[in-house]
């Protein structure tokens, strides 16, 4: 006798991506923002909810510190020179795909993504930012604009799913925001 048993779109089992996150404050203490291009993937982009801090993943044996730098590099073109470390987050912050956007996203290979945070506060000039020819040109775009915001507005830029993670990012990294180019 053949029974059914209910399907469960469940991944329990499956890893977390290992990631990095960077927020970039400037002088006035704003963070960068970057509206995600329209392909570049469900698990970034939904309706007017595009906008996300600089991160991406990890490479095999590469630091997370490093990882940001080379993060930040090439979605903004913002290099280790025009940057100064200010904190790394206590924890990693981990976030669940939803089911649709797992199947789709890594080729539903991960849960979510663990991330570790830094932020740098931006000691360079504005116009060091190139969204549309990130790395000199050596990296493809993943951003079409960009702004500078206020840290409290940054969880509702983002896409639910990602929100609680940009909520840790605001309480580890929002008093900051006042940081100093001479300290």
């Amino acid at each position: 006798m053949k029974t059914d048993s209910p399907t469960r779109d469940s991944a329990e089992d499956l890893p977390y991506r290992p990631c990095v996150g960077v927020a970039l404050i400037n002088r006035a203490g704003l963070v960068f923002v970057g509206r995600r291009k329209p392909e570049a993937g469900p698990e970034h982009v939904s309706g007017n909810l595009a906008w996300q801090m600089p991160q991406g993943g990890i490479d095999d044996g590469e630091a997370p510190q490093a990882a940001a730098l080379r993060e930040l590099h090439e979605e903004t073109n913002v290099d280790a020179a025009s940057v100064r470390l200010l904190a790394e987050a206590p924890d990693w912050l981990s976030y669940d795909l939803p089911p649709e956007v797992r199947k789709q996203a890594w080729r539903g290979r991960y849960r979510g993504q663990t991330q570790r945070w830094f932020a740098f506060a931006f000691l360079g000039d504005d116009g060091v930012i190139d969204v549309e020819h990130p790395g000199g040109g050596a990296h493809k775009a993943e951003f079409d604009a960009w702004r500078w915001v206020p840290f409290p507005e940054l969880p509702g830029l983002i896409v639910p799913f990602k929100r609680p993670v940009y909520e840790g990012v605001v309480a580890a990294f929002a008093p900051l925001s006042t940081w100093s180019a001479g300290a």
